[in-house]
């Protein structure tokens, strides 16, 4: 008689699964950073509120009181957010404006699919 254990050391599936799915190593540590910068309800917030920003585009002077929480922390997330390719930066004077990322809001969306 064949034991299940006989079966996976023999290279077999045990289960029937005749194929690997899912994602690669790679694609696992790419899709878990991604999720790791989305992770935080701060985050999540600021990117809700600059996705319906008129324009698609909010100053960090402007998030900062629509989040309660000081500069310098909402500057932190967003530099997770940058980093991670979900928002881009641009200089403008003092003030620093960012805009999401279509491709990369659909990327994580696609993780799951």
């Amino acid at each position: 008689m064949t034991t299940a254990q006989d079966r996976t050391v023999s290279g077999a599936a045990c289960c029937g699964i005749t194929t690997p799915g899912g994602l690669t190593r790679d694609q696992a540590e790419s899709s878990a950073a991604l999720l790791k910068a989305v992770a935080d309800p701060v985050r999540l917030q600021l990117l809700s509120i600059i996705r319906a920003t008129e324009g698609g585009e909010a100053c960090v002077c402007d998030l900062t009181p629509a989040v309660a929480l000081s500069q310098p922390t909402v500057s932190h997330h967003l530099k997770v957010l940058s980093e991670a390719g979900l928002v881009t930066r641009e200089q403008r004077g003092q003030w620093a404006w960012f805009s999401v990322v279509p491709e990369r809001l659909e990327d994580v969306r696609a993780i799951f699919e």
